[in-house]
């Protein structure tokens, strides 16, 4: 996790200093916003790794003279295909048609939604097709 803390901080220090020279000498406000919110987007999550990176042993990631096996973990199963992602995010997307067209786009919205977040469990708990 050191590489990734060192990324994410480097990268949070950079958009802290674009920040900073944004605010400074531009016009709008906007790009300096969204340019602060990049850098606690990096330095929050940057700062937690970096955290545990120091209280977990060394993982073959961080050793340079690591190997291939070293790294090699056990391969677990995969779900299959399911129909299930594709229904949650049709009913997400009957959620923001609601925000824009009417609050009668919430109803199908929702209960996609829900449909799928209980055919998605029952999937899961059975391990096949439902």
């Amino acid at each position: 996790m050191k590489v990734e803390a060192k990324i994410l901080l480097g990268l949070g220090l950079f958009f802290g200093l674009m920040f900073a020279v944004y605010w400074r000498w531009s016009i709008e406000d906007a790009g300096g916003v969204m340019m602060f919110a990049g850098m606690l987007l990096c330095l929050l999550p940057g700062s937690y790794y970096y955290w545990w990176s120091r209280r977990m042993k060394a993982r073959p990631e961080d050793n340079p003279y690591a190997t291939q096996t070293q790294g090699a973990g056990v391969v677990g199963a995969f779900p299959g295909s399911s129909i299930w992602p594709f229904t949650m995010a049709f009913g997400a997307f009957f959620v923001v048609l609601a925000l824009v067209f009417g609050v009668w786009f919430l109803v199908p919205g929702l209960f996609l939604m829900v449909w799928a977040m209980f055919g998605g469990t029952a999937e899961g708990r059975r391990g096949g097709k439902v």
